[in-house]
């Protein structure tokens, strides 16, 4: 009988006697003795198989049977002898004498581990899918739910909840998300969506339930067996998909708007790398014609005797003014398209702005007011005193100075000029700068102005609003690659006859660079008939002369057309060399591939390198590399004995 019910065993507990008694199957359950089921066990014996969490629970529940309740129906868990656990649905009753005292309490002991394993998978699979269900019988206020039921809806945990409990979460004046009352009209499926706020957080949700309507015979009574799931995201997609299609032609002329923006930057990056190539390729060869150019020019105009015919020496003047430009357009072309040699440090931007003040006064008419102010606060208020910034000081000092000249020139009737330095924080949201902190060094005038076409064309290369002869329309452009290579950036804005002003953006220093401070100019000096220079130059004439400077200077001087003859002076050892001074650019073998094998030769040989196009030899991300000493073609006598003195004494 009890076999065909299903249960695992009975149990017959004798209250006064203490004494348990048990079938066969619940003594193998136990482990315990066959032989010792006709006398029976210590009550203790029940709760010995009992999981240690459950056991608690359980004594309280029999001390009930024993205080007076009628029935025990309880589920625990049993551990076998071998280590086993079971699950147990324990149901009793407890049999009372004439005095109503409890003599016996006899019961049944049913074997539920599949059943519970079952509904463990369920709620598992429940859990992964984000799905609940829920049971729910006409008539009653409660409804048999799911623990995710719970979670979805946000309300506490529980086998069953109010009816009312989880129609209020629903929003209000939807339906009802479980029907309430006579419901004739009921179909035969469940279905619908519901916005809800969460019970626990008031977080709204979207969500959506499926189920069946069973119906009882007469017709009188039904149940709801369902499920629900949060489709949020579904819904959210819905409504970015119905707005896209709202809005589908305005987004088709913008994502349009934004290629032709890629394309113009592309065209931009394109022509500048056409522009970079170009210069690349003329400036090696235009900077050496004209280092010996100014060269000749130089010792002519050193060498001529103060009785020297007048006209000659304006002569050689005039010569030299024109080669000087010569060699500033190719530097500005270099600038413009981002490959000129930078070396940058740290720069006290207050300092090198004093320190250029002098200059400025003397390039701007009397006419134009100059202001110079390098307070340095912070935008906000936040931070007083300029940062340093990193940055080339040579090439910064003439950027400021293209900005100062293209001023006064656009305040032919005077007016005022004003430099400042100020520190920023940009977030990087624009693109056109990364995020991080900068000082701004801002030019601005009240001078002519300029239209909206005007300021679109400013940065191209030679384009200019100067007269013939007056401009080469580079120096805006040069300060603008001067800033993009240095990291930052730069701003203008003008309005006819309300002047410009222009925002010249260099990113923080934060250590680590030699210090700069401020406007330098290059003294000649002498050398020391002791010191001895290699000088490799594969140009002849560029090589004349610079080997005749370097005597003049008072140097000995040995020389070497390409980096194997350099290399065989050096092997043979019959003088010690200070310097090697050597091109960049050269056939078979360049200037720093001679560099490194020299020093192998002559550990710790100083090294200056002198080149018209450097590119990437000697420089990495457009910035020399650490520790590279450049002298620039085209360069005169006296910038050379300064940057050999200096290159020596480092």
């Amino acid at each position: 009988m009890l076999a065909a019910a299903g249960a695992s065993g009975s149990w017959d507990w004798e209250i006064a006697a203490d004494r348990l008694f048990l079938d066969a199957s619940f003594a193998e359950l136990y482990g315990l003795p066959s032989e010792g089921l006709s006398r029976g066990f210590p009550t203790a014996t029940f709760f010995k198989a009992i999981h240690p969490e459950d056991r608690a629970r359980i004594r309280i529940a029999v001390a009930g049977m024993l205080a007076g309740a009628s029935l025990f129906s309880k589920e625990f868990r049993v551990v076998t002898a071998t280590g086993k656990v079971l699950w147990m649905h324990g149901r009793g009753q407890c049999h009372l004498d004439a005095d109503d005292e409890p003599v016996r309490f006899t019961g049944l002991l049913v074997d539920v581990t599949e059943r519970k394993r079952t509904e463990e998978r369920l709620r598992i699979a429940q859990s992964a899918g984000g799905v609940g269900t829920f049971e729910y019988s006409d008539g009653f206020a409660t409804v048999s739910v799911s623990t995710e039921f719970c979670k979805l809806l946000g309300l506490h945990p529980a086998d069953r909840l109010p009816v009312r409990t989880i129609n209020s979460v629903v929003s209000e004046g939807a339906l009802s998300l479980i029907p309430e009352g006579v419901q004739t009209a009921l179909p035969d499926t469940l279905s619908g969506e519901f916005l809800i706020r969460r019970g626990e957080d008031g977080e709204p949700r979207w969500i959506a339930r499926r189920g069946e309507v069973q119906r009882e015979a007469d017709g009188k009574g039904y149940r709801l067996l369902g499920v629900i799931y949060d489709v949020t995201l579904a819904k959210q997609q819905e409504a970015a998909l119905r707005e896209l299609a709202e809005t589908l032609e305005q987004r088709v002329a913008a994502e349009v708007a934004e290629r032709r923006h890629a394309e113009d930057v592309l065209r931009q990056a394109q022509k500048m790398e056409a522009v970079g190539q170009l210069t690349g390729g003329i400036a090696h060869d235009f900077n050496n014609l004209l280092t010996i150019i100014i060269g000749s020019i130089d010792m002519a105009s050193r060498r001529a005797a103060p009785s020297a015919d007048p006209r000659m020496r304006r002569s050689l003047e005039q010569a030299m003014k024109g080669a000087e430009r010569a060699a500033a357009l190719t530097h500005r072309l270099l600038a413009f398209s981002r490959r000129q040699p930078l070396d940058p440090r740290a720069v006290n931007v207050r300092d090198l702005l004093e320190g250029m003040s002098d200059l400025l006064l003397r390039t701007i008419t009397e006419a134009i007011s100059v202001t110079i102010d390098t307070a340095g606060e912070a935008v906000d208020g936040s931070e007083s005193g300029l940062w340093m910034v990193e940055a080339d000081p040579h090439q910064l000092e003439n950027a400021i100075l293209n900005l100062a000249v293209n001023a006064r020139d656009a305040m032919a009737e005077g007016g005022s000029l004003r430099i400042t330095a100020r520190n920023e924080t940009h977030s990087g949201q624009d693109g056109e700068m990364p995020a991080g902190d900068y000082v701004a060094i801002e030019v601005a005038d009240d001078g002519i102005g300029m239209d909206e076409a005007t300021l679109a064309k400013v940065f191209d290369p030679f384009f200019t609003t100067k007269d013939v002869g007056k401009g080469t329309g580079l120096g805006l452009s040069m300060v603008y690659g001067f800033a993009k290579q240095s990291g930052g950036g730069i701003d203008i804005a003008s309005r006819p006859g309300e002047g410009t002003r222009v925002v010249l953006h260099l990113p923080r220093c934060h250590g680590g660079a030699v210090e700069d401070h401020g406007y330098h100019q290059d003294h000649a000096e002498s050398g020391r008939a002791s010191e001895t220079i290699l000088l490799v130059e594969d140009d002849e004439d560029v090589r004349r002369y610079a080997v005749g400077a370097l005597c003049d200077l008072g140097y000995r001087v040995l020389e070497a057309a390409n980096g194997s003859d350099a290399l065989d002076l050096l092997r043979r050892g019959e003088a010690r060399i200070d310097l090697l001074v050597s091109d960049v650019v050269m056939p078979r073998m360049s200037g720093s591939e001679l560099a490194q094998r020299a020093r192998e030769i002559v550990p710790g040989l100083a090294v200056l390198y002198i080149s018209g196009y450097p590119h990437d030899a000697i420089m990495h991300e457009g910035r020399l590399g650490e520790g590279v000493e450049l002298l620039s073609k085209p360069f005169t006598m006296q910038a050379l004995a300064a940057k050999v003195r200096e290159s020596l004494d480092r």
